[in-house]
């Protein structure tokens, strides 16, 4: 059986490389997700297992949430511990990019016995949602019920998955590791200007919902910077997850208020669905890499395949033997194939049946390669029709190693900017507007382009296909814990921060990068300014790349471990001034 699904994806790769559709989706059909490994990605690196710092590492978004983190560790916490601290005081302090009432998704790496799993607190949709509430009189894409209000939002994965991590993985209890989360909520602190700037482009939608008035807008206007801002109705909901766990949240008081607050404004929750929400342990995605073992997202995220895919490409590629501009063409023609092929198959694991096996297969990836001209762009109206998404880049991830070794990566999110900027009253809790990553209405775009396929489709209890992409990389002597947000360009933000650390890079090298990417649809390279030089842009273009340069992106945090030095570093991206990466 082995032998034919090998040889079946290897027949995938050189059938999609003659751009022969119909084979792809016949080699596709009967491989399920939970065949969804390949023994290929499954040889062995030096373990970690033996070796331990002695000191930790945090890098996050905001300065209070890595001292958040830190705090914790200080009191005898573990990363686990530090990451529920990080995760939460964000929630207080980055609202427009993370918080509770959204969800995350997480790669752990437990020291003691060397286990890595990964944590899928995804939101879910509600068992009452209906595509057709999502569509105008006329049959067209109503876009602010999908993405402002309560029917925007999906049931909240956040604090369950922290509940979760605290349990399993913990040393301490919840009321310690949420402790300098409540503290910031209820004493105040100054909102950088992200935030500031969040509140001021969302402030027509936020003065719809009066609980979001009030927490945003007091006295009618965006807070301004310097002034303290407080949240004692998120901090109240804090203390009832620290001193109840789940039931603090998704039961009694917490969830009879969201409950109240969502069906007041026209959302379709029920208690049941809050009741009835599960944070899931996953088996991670694993694919090595010259010589490193990368472990990262699986579905619901079309991050780890679509990495996996670019790296099992570039494997038959030297890299280091190319000039930039060859380098950057493989690099964008592994992108773009991967990104066709996670856009056209992926979706909730519980849900749908997707071909791992053969995205995974390092026979499909020799098919794909063998596609790849030396000099000379493909076409992606020459490839299979798959449709794509814009990005969006309102997430938060955060990294940590602690002084025993132990590793985690969390991606956190409420997608759009503030979320659907609808709180719901008495609970301080922003919500989130992820139904939106859903194909809501068939062959209609959402707010970042995506057309999305039935594998996508919007069902009760069901989460939303995401890109984020938490990663940890081992090799021999060195790790790191990396991720960003950005929407689909997470996938190749991560991406290209592995590549630059396996290529030797530090920390603050890599959170520093210019970054490119490319999505298979539409069919450009953004480029940051200045990241290709003129012989380079040049020579690019000749092949039959349109570079097209865009505002930054991405917000990268990373924390690597030279084993050897026995050194770690910590770096927060340098485009944005309100991130602090530190070792303690």
């Amino acid at each position: 059986m082995k032998v034919s699904l090998r040889w079946g994806a290897l027949s995938c790769g050189l059938f999609f490389a003659g751009v022969v559709m119909a084979a792809g989706i016949a080699c596709a059909a009967d491989v399920s997700a939970k065949d969804s490994t390949p023994s290929e990605t499954k040889t062995s690196v030096p373990s970690v297992a033996s070796q331990r710092p002695g000191h930790a590492a945090i890098a996050s978004a905001n300065f209070l949430a890595t001292n958040a983190g830190l705090e914790i560790l200080a009191k005898g916490g573990n990363a686990f511990d530090a990451a529920i601290a990080v995760a939460a005081a964000l929630s207080v302090v980055e609202p427009e990019s993370s918080g509770i009432g959204g969800g995350f998704m997480a790669v752990l790496h437990r020291a003691k016995d060397n286990h890595d799993i990964f944590i899928d607190a995804r939101e879910t949709a509600p068992a009452a949602v209906d595509s057709k509430d999502y569509l105008n009189a006329d049959g067209s894409p109503n876009r602010d019920a999908a993405l402002k209000g309560p029917l925007s939002a999906g049931i909240p994965g956040e604090p369950a998955g922290l509940v979760l991590i605290a349990k399993r993985y913990g040393k301490l209890s919840l009321q310690q590791s949420l402790a300098p989360a409540i503290r910031i909520a209820r004493d105040g602190f100054q909102p950088d200007p992200r935030l500031l700037g969040a509140i001021d482009e969302q402030q027509k939608d936020l003065q719809r919902w009066p609980a979001s008035a009030a927490k945003y807008l007091p006295n009618g206007a965006p807070p301004v910077q310097g002034a303290l801002w407080r949240d004692p109705d998120q901090a109240r909901t804090l203390e009832l997850i620290a001193a109840k766990g789940n039931d603090g949240f998704y039961h009694g008081e917490t969830a009879a208020k969201l409950i109240a607050a969502v069906k007041a404004a026209g959302g379709n929750w029920t208690l049941a669905d809050l009741a009835s929400y599960q944070a899931k342990e996953r088996t991670p995605i694993t694919v090595n890499y010259r010589g490193y073992r990368i472990v990262t997202a699986p579905p619901p995220s079309s991050g780890g395949v679509a990495i996996a895919e670019i790296l099992n490409i570039l494997s038959g590629v030297d890299l280091g033997k190319l000039d930039q501009a060859h380098r950057v063409h493989y690099i964008v023609e592994a992108m773009r194939r991967a990104f066709r092929d996670h856009n056209d198959y992926l979706g909730d694991p519980d849900f749908v049946s997707m071909p791992l096996e053969m995205l995974l297969s390092p026979f499909y990836a020799d098919g794909l390669r063998q596609s790849i001209l030396p000099d000379k762009a493909t076409p992606s109206s020459m490839l299979p029709v798959a449709e794509a998404s814009q990005p969006g880049m309102h997430t938060t991830h955060f990294s940590i190693i602690d002084a025993d070794g132990n590793m985690v990566g969390i991606t956190s999110t409420v997608n759009y900017v503030l979320g659907s900027t609808f709180v719901a009253a008495g609970t301080g809790v922003l919500l989130n507007d992820e139904m939106d990553d859903f194909a809501l209405v068939p062959n209609k775009p959402n707010v970042y382009g995506l057309l999305g396929s039935k594998a996508n489709a919007p069902k009760g209890g069901k989460r939303p296909l995401s890109s984020m992409s938490p990663s940890i990389v081992i090799g021999a002597d060195r790790t790191a814990v990396i991720g960003s947000p950005g929407g689909s360009t997470i996938i190749t933000q991560v991406l290209e921060g592995i590549l630059h650390f396996i290529d030797g890079e530090t920390a603050k090298q890599i959170v520093a990068d210019k970054r490119y990417h490319h999505q298979y649809l539409p069919d450009e390279v953004m480029v940051e300014a200045g990241t290709f030089d003129q012989p380079t842009s040049d020579a690019l273009t000749a092949m039959g790349y349109a570079l097209k340069q865009h505002e930054s992106w991405g917000y990268m945090n990373v924390v690597t471990w030279d084993r050897k030095a026995n050194r770690l570093d910590a770096a927060s991206d340098p485009r944005h001034p309100s991130g602090l990466g530190k070792v303690q």
